[in-house]
């Protein structure tokens, strides 16, 4: 095949401490590598009419008709990882190391060459691990056309390339590339109910098929809980405006509007399927339910079927017990009604009739100086049912009194003060 010259952009790109990541776990990185080859790079490429050359294990090269188009998906690429690195721990993370440059290219058997590509390869060795570098035409040609932040490093003597090469940098890449491609969400209120938004469950097993399973599931466990009247449950939709990102739960429940996220994966072996699901509350980051389903794929709709029911018929109580918490803790709107709550508990300790009515007094005073203050309202119904208990007091201590007084009818003694679990019962939880 002929060789042709032609000006290209070209994109190189490495794996900072790659050698590392497949050292300590080499069927995970590889595996976390093509879900983001699938889901990160090979997007970007396509949406930037780029043309991905070739990969080299720890690297790729790509050539890219534009300088704009080039330096905006790499931009892309590199805001994009760092939000998937958020919640990774630093010795596991997958970063990019990226050059930019633009000149002539020989073009043979699909595979580029020449000086352009050299530099580029150089350059994208001077970069920070999450960082790019270009030369300045590169610069000159996007300035002015992309929100990109720019830092001048000075010329710089690039390894087996005879002249040096004036070099710049992106500064704060995430924060750029966010201002381009959308606004700033204002936070929604939370509905008066458990509201609850299903995430798009993560393909670890880097086969495309498994994207339908995944997908299909979420969408069943959407309409399952949607289902559940007393839920406000995120529609599809929405929820799958997330696809492919790695998020940050408390930015999911600002933008959605909700207080609890499930989350999951799928990953595939042969006719083995692993399936996760955690529920996270969405406002404190903290895990509610976990769960980990193995299954063999002999009919994948009724896998579907039974993961989704036992998620559904697992989440619903979940919420519920989680509501109940969450309540039961919440501080009140006054401090006077929380020392109202600490005497009353006090009182209750007493374990007499007298220190029931004060508690009893207590709890309706906090109710009153804050009505949403779920402790309060439990433990006046707590000192409203003891009341029958210290009610019968009187009729015991008559009885007793009568075997004193042989002419007076002896009063039955009440089933409830026969109880030592009715008059020193636990008291409902502290707050």
């Amino acid at each position: 095949m002929t060789a042709t010259r032609r000006l290209a952009a070209i994109l190189a790109a490495d794996i900072v401490g790659y050698s590392r990541l497949i050292g300590a776990d080499e069927a995970d990185t590889l595996n976390r590598l093509r879900s983001i080859r699938a889901e990160v790079i090979d997007r970007a490429i396509a949406s930037h009419d780029g043309r991905l050359v070739k990969t080299t294990g720890d690297g790729l090269l790509v050539e890219l008709s534009s300088v704009v188009d080039a330096l905006h998906g790499a931009s892309e690429i590199q805001a994009v990882m760092a939000e998937r690195n958020i919640l990774v721990p630093q010795d596991q993370r997958i970063e990019f190391r990226m050059g930019l440059n633009v000149g002539d290219v020989v073009v043979e058997d699909g595979d580029i060459f020449g000086d352009g590509v050299n530099v580029a390869a150089r350059l994208e060795g001077l970069a920070e691990p999450g960082g790019i570098c270009m030369s300045a035409r590169v610069q000159e040609d996007a300035a002015g056309k992309l929100d990109v932040a720019f830092e001048d490093m000075g010329e710089q003597q690039l390894k087996n390339i005879a002249r040096p090469v004036r070099v710049y940098r992106v500064r704060d890449i995430a924060c750029s590339t966010k201002a381009q491609t959308a606004p700033a969400v204002p936070a929604l209120p939370l509905p008066d109910k458990p509201s609850i938004a299903v995430l798009p469950f993560a393909n670890m097993s880097g086969d495309p098929e498994q994207e339908y399973f995944a997908d299909g599931m979420v969408e069943e466990i959407i309409t399952a809980l949607s289902k559940v009247r007393r839920f406000f449950v995120i529609a599809r939709n929405s929820s799958f405006t997330y696809k492919g990102r790695s998020v940050d739960i408390k930015h999911v429940g600002r933008e959605l509007g909700v207080r609890y996220v499930l989350q999951g994966s799928v990953r595939k072996a042969g006719n083995h399927v692993r399936i996760t699901a955690q529920l996270v509350e969405a406002t404190t980051g903290n895990h509610v339910w976990a769960e980990r389903y193995d299954r063999e794929i002999a009919d994948i709709f009724a896998v579907q079927d039974e993961i989704t029911e036992r998620v559904v018929a697992t989440i619903e109580p979940q919420l519920y017990t989680a509501e109940h918490f969450r309540s039961q803790r919440k501080p009140p709107e006054s401090l006077d009604a929380w020392e109202c709550v600490i005497r009353a508990l006090s009182y209750f300790g007493q374990g007499t009739r007298v220190g029931n009515t004060e508690a009893e007094a207590l709890c309706r005073r906090a109710v009153v100086l804050a009505p949403s203050y779920g402790q309060a309202h439990s433990l006046l119904a707590w000192a409203l049912a003891r009341r029958p208990m210290w009610s019968g007091e009187v009729g015991v201590r008559s009885a007793r009194s009568d075997r004193r007084s042989p002419g007076r009818p002896r009063l039955r003694r009440t089933g409830s003060l026969g109880s030592h679990d009715a008059r020193h019962g636990a008291l409902p939880n502290a707050p």
